[in-house]
């Protein structure tokens, strides 16, 4: 595992957000016990582990490499109210009851990263200026209309944008339409997390890194068995995403976690000649309306951040290289094709990740053993900034035994992969290049309630093979 030196460079790998992480803590060794114990050290595990400790639980969290080493160190951080694939599919899905359920849940989600920002004192810049949803072809504006209407039915705040109203914005050229969301904005996903940890450490929490989880002990008093020892508590939380496929997970999990493949890149940073050109004056997030949907924005040093669209899955659930040149290729392509203005602007880094998904598009939360010792929450479908930073509050109503706004989510009927999926899923280990991937027709990453579009709802296993 990560030791000495090393532990910063491989953070730096992970992603441009995490250059700079600290050295991995101590790793485990010898058997503890706390009141909880919590398996992940991302934005599930480590809002977790500040919310049990702020009910005054013992809390010992493992992270098999450093915090934020999975999708929470390498997301485009947009926050956005984002739940599902999209407010009208939702609305046909569940019914608008449950969909105003939903929106309140997220827009909770929200209220909690600006408090725990505030409250911890996170130096992330974070700029509060939403996230427009973004049409590039007049085919897209029916749905951003659709989208935005539902939007303003159920009470979201936001503004829809024609294309003289997104030129006085000053919105990037290539951009024609769109549903500004007033909730939300953009953030340092690394600096994010980073901050989350040291205010987990400051609350009391034991955090071990580079101690990952070998095996499971289903029992009244769970326990997280390492190489070096083990983690037993009166209540284990699962915070993994799609980062424990190689871990055998209780069955509720195996059976409704997909794994998606997502690849952002980001530019040298923008001179101010550049940013002239571009416009991008309220340095707002944008995503497109398309199904699978592309995400850009400005870093705090502004450089371009973008990606997503070309997402892959693994033929038969098989794990796969978090980067593949033929994607890395195509986005260097749109990057040009959105912003032809600054054609010369150099593409820094390129980097990627597994995001989690489930067949209805919304996280899964629950508890789950012979007990009923095992809780979760996983499979935020790419938008998990918000949702994930809320996990520790609905974690620990379902541990207090509490309803809550999670309620509306752990209490849905959720719906299994097909059996073939969740042998290979569980038997899944390659990481060969070689596998073939397959397209994936769904639109998954980084989507927006208010304006995520689409037309019909396609699941994740209707693909076309590229063998």
């Amino acid at each position: 595992m990560i030791a000495g030196a090393a532990e910063t460079a491989t953070a730096s790998a992970v992603s441009p957000w995490m250059s700079g992480a600290p050295r991995a803590a101590t790793s485990l060794q010898g058997d503890v016990e706390a009141d909880v114990v919590i398996v992940g050290g991302g934005y599930t595990g480590l809002s977790t582990a500040l919310a049990m400790r702020g009910r005054g639980a013992s809390v010992v969290l493992l992270e098999g490499q450093f915090c934020g080493f999975g999708a929470s160190g390498r997301n485009a951080g947009h926050l956005t109210p984002t739940i599902g694939k999209d407010l009208p599919t939702l609305t046909r899905l569940f019914g608008r009851e449950r969909v105003r359920s939903l929106v309140a849940l997220v827009e909770l989600a929200i209220d909690e990263v600006e408090r725990l920002i505030s409250t911890h004192s996170i130096q992330c810049h974070y700029e509060a200026v939403g996230n427009v949803v973004a049409a590039v072809h007049p085919r897209q504006f029916a749905a951003i209309d659709r989208a935005s209407a539902t939007a303003r039915e159920l009470g979201l705040p936001g503004t829809l944008l024609d294309e003289n109203a997104m030129r006085e914005r000053g919105l990037p050229a290539a951009f024609v339409r769109g549903y500004h969301e007033q909730h939300g904005g953009i953030l340092h996903p690394g600096a994010y997390v980073q901050g989350l940890r040291q205010a987990a450490v400051d609350a009391g929490a034991a955090i071990y890194e580079a101690s990952p989880v070998l095996r499971l002990e289903d029992a009244a008093r769970p326990r997280a068995i390492t190489a070096a020892g083990s983690a037993r508590g009166r209540a284990l939380v699962l915070a993994t995403n799609a980062y424990a496929l190689d871990l055998e997970l209780p069955a509720p999990l195996r059976s409704r976690l997909l794994p998606i493949y997502v690849q952002l890149l980001q530019t040298a940073p923008l001179s101010a000649e550049q940013l002239a050109r571009i416009g991008w004056r309220g340095r707002e997030g944008i995503y497109t309306a398309h199904e699978i949907l592309e995400s850009w924005r400005l870093s705090h040093d502004d450089r371009i951040v973008g990606g997503s669209k070309h997402i892959r899955y693994g033929y038969g659930g098989g794990l796969l290289p978090d980067r593949d040149g033929r994607v890395t290729v195509k986005l260097e392509g749109l990057l040009r094709k959105r912003f032809p203005e600054i054609a010369e602007v150099a593409v820094d880094t390129v980097w990627g990740g597994r995001i989690g998904l489930t067949l209805d598009f919304l996280p899964t939360v629950g508890r789950t053993g012979a007990h009923r010792s095992i809780y979760y929450s996983m499979a935020y479908a790419g938008h998990g900034l918000a949702m994930a930073s809320y996990a520790g509050t609905m974690i620990a109503d379902l541990i207090a035994g509490r309803s809550g706004p999670g309620q509306t989510l752990w209490g849905r009927r959720t719906v299994p992969l097909p059996p073939s999926r969740c042998a290979a899923l569980s038997s899944a280990r390659s990481t060969d290049s070689s596998k073939p991937s397959i397209a994936v027709p769904i639109r998954c990453s980084a989507a927006s309630p208010a304006g995520s579009a689409g037309s019909d709802w396609k699941l994740p296993l209707r693909c076309r093979s590229r063998r």
